[in-house]
């Protein structure tokens, strides 16, 4: 069985974040932010993107404690894939396409037409950051009387987001 450009991308984003696979697949976002950063970012900056996180992945197989040096080493160091990732840790957390600037197009192709965007609302919603600090996001879940009067209880690190 090959491994699908999805699969290779919910990897990417998870050894990213640190959140689990069925984490992020859990926030339905998966198919919108694989569209977004494939129409951002150009199909071959984001088929580089994949590469490079594989070949992360190789360099550390032998101990998973290495894979974020290795990520730090192939992807965010480099001034090509660096920016990239780094917009879609963003993404996941808090649920904004932060746009590559007209340098980085310039030189690296994609939609010349990038802003900044919401993808969809959902992206607000099911942003990583508020499991990471044990809260919901204001406005828009249920989260009982008076929630936001009290500061967030934030999480064991050691929990899984």
């Amino acid at each position: 069985m090959t491994r699908t450009q999805h699969d290779a991308f919910l990897d990417l984003s998870s050894d990213l974040t640190g959140a689990s696979v069925f984490r992020l697949q859990s926030t339905g976002l998966t198919d919108t932010y694989v569209a977004l950063l494939t129409e951002r970012l150009g199909t071959t900056a984001f088929a580089a993107l994949l590469a490079a996180h594989a070949a992360a992945r190789s360099a550390a197989a032998e101990n998973a404690a290495d894979v974020p040096r290795q990520l730090r080493h192939h992807i965010l160091s480099d001034a090509r894939l660096g920016p990239a990732a780094r917009s879609l840790l963003k993404l996941w957390f808090v649920g904004v396409w932060h746009a590559m600037t007209t340098d980085w197009h310039s030189a690296h192709g994609g939609a010349i037409d990038d802003v900044d965007c919401v993808p969809t609302p959902a992206a607000y919603t099911e942003g990583l950051l508020w499991p990471s600090i044990g809260a919901n996001p204001a406005g828009v879940k249920p989260h009982g009387y008076a929630m936001w009067a009290h500061a967030p209880r934030i999480p064991d690190p050691r929990q899984e987001l």
